[in-house]
């Protein structure tokens, strides 16, 4: 097991006992038909012998599945769906921060436009996959809805194992420019923090995005002004608030320069140390491409086999350089299958972020009822070829490791399984 040219880890068939290949088989297609059972990560683990628990920004999760944030997590209902089908957590909606007279720096990235486009896209490489295109960027309804978003978010999850995650686009000063708009950091913040303890007064973990449009902006086009901001970022969200009522991850996005530089930007997350340090880090956020249109915007953002072919290569050379001290990592791009997000586990994982393979024409899954949140879980766990549970047996095998449970969390970041 060598490994493809694009650094793909798991490749072929997985290597497993054919009696679970078939009840795999069999329960994909069974409840294909039957519609998944209640409580279906619990199920799954029951039947399959996983604990599939892991952790995020300090939390226990039940598993590692998540909404990444976008036009899927921006209301009630599609929240509550969620926390309905179990998901670990869910990114909201990125909001653009604003002071306390209402002025937002960023209010370019606060776009009214809802329209997707999913779309079949074919990578460099000739392999085929899935993007979404739309023009909008962040959050353009008001700062007080999204706070009443949270606040009932954060009500309808209580009950339950599912974890919110705001997420944030703060100022960012441009090249050559040294003022911080720290007003922005502060109110931002405390209003975020008051409207997620009005469920109780844990730690609120926080997604700062680095949007993939900002490939595409002057803002991105000095090299020293990204990793500068990499730096202060995370000590400006901890200084608005009293200290330990934020727990701040940066949403990494793929530049437009080379791959040594994306090195560089992860370099710097692993070095900080004290208030400028992050407490997790996911990557990668989509491609940007300056040439791309859709509905007459040129310069569009787009994901597929090119995004995780550049995110797992990137992955591989950073975990070769720091090995098990790096920071907890969340993983985004092209996951579309339990296989992908072993192949993003093993280069340090713990969770993962979806967005695209929820929202798939309804003829790509099996499964024929149901939300597409639970339509792409069916997909996730059990396809017999490319889901995580016949995958995670493959390691499991190929490591020895112990059964009863078989844990997910003793294949993150253990790298190429042929070592």
């Amino acid at each position: 097991m060598d490994g493809d040219d694009q650094g793909h880890w798991l490749i072929g068939r997985a290597e497993i006992d054919p009696g679970l290949r078939d009840r795999v088989a069999d329960d994909y297609r069974r409840l294909a038909r039957a519609g998944p059972p209640d409580r279906y990560h619990e199920w799954i683990a029951e039947r399959y012998g996983l604990d599939l628990s892991t952790g995020f920004a300090g939390h226990r999760l039940s598993n590692p599945w998540a909404k990444a944030s976008g036009q899927l997590s921006m209301n009630r209902q599609q929240v509550a769906e969620d926390i309905e089908a179990g998901l670990g957590y869910i990114v909201l909606k990125t909001v653009i921060a604003e002071t306390g007279d209402g002025a937002q720096s960023m209010s370019a990235w606060s776009i009214r436009e809802a329209r997707m486009l999913v779309e079949s896209i074919t990578s460099r490489r000739g392999e085929r996959g899935w993007t979404v295109s739309w023009k909008g960027r962040g959050w353009w309804g008001t700062f007080a809805e999204y706070l009443d978003l949270l606040a009932a978010a954060r009500e309808d999850a209580a009950s339950s194992q599912t974890l919110i995650v705001p997420s944030v686009k703060y100022h960012l000063p441009a090249p050559g420019e040294s003022e911080w708009l720290v007003e922005e950091y502060e109110h931002t913040t405390q209003k975020l923090v008051e409207a997620w303890q009005t469920t109780d007064d844990s730690p609120m973990p926080l997604e700062k995005d680095f949007s993939p449009t900002l490939a595409g902006s002057g803002h991105a086009r000095v090299r020293e002004t990204v990793i500068e901001w990499l730096r202060r970022v995370p000590a400006l969200i901890r200084g608005a608030v009293d200290g330990g009522r934020v727990v701040v991850g940066l949403k990494i996005f793929n530049a437009l320069f080379d791959d040594e530089f994306q090195l560089a930007l992860l370099r710097s997350i692993q070095e900080a140390d004290g208030i400028e340090a992050t407490d997790w880090w996911t990557y990668g956020n989509r491609l940007f491409d300056p040439r791309r249109e859709f509905d007459g915007h040129r310069g569009i953002a787009y994901g597929g086999p090119d995004l995780s072919d550049r995110n797992l290569r990137v992955l591989s050379a950073f975990q070769a350089e720091v090995g098990p001290a790096m920071r907890p990592l969340a993983a985004t791009g092209n996951i579309n299958s339990g296989r992908m997000a072993l192949e993003y586990a093993l280069r340090g994982a713990s969770s993962f972020q979806l967005h695209t393979f929820f929202q798939l024409p309804n003829e790509r899954y099996a499964l024929t009822g149901g939300t597409r949140t639970q339509k792409a879980l069916h997909e996730l766990y059990l396809h017999p070829e490319d889901g995580l549970v016949v995958w995670l047996e493959h390691l499991a095998r190929r490591w020895g490791l112990a059964h009863d449970p078989l844990r997910f969390v003793d294949v993150v970041g253990r790298g190429r399984p042929d070592r």
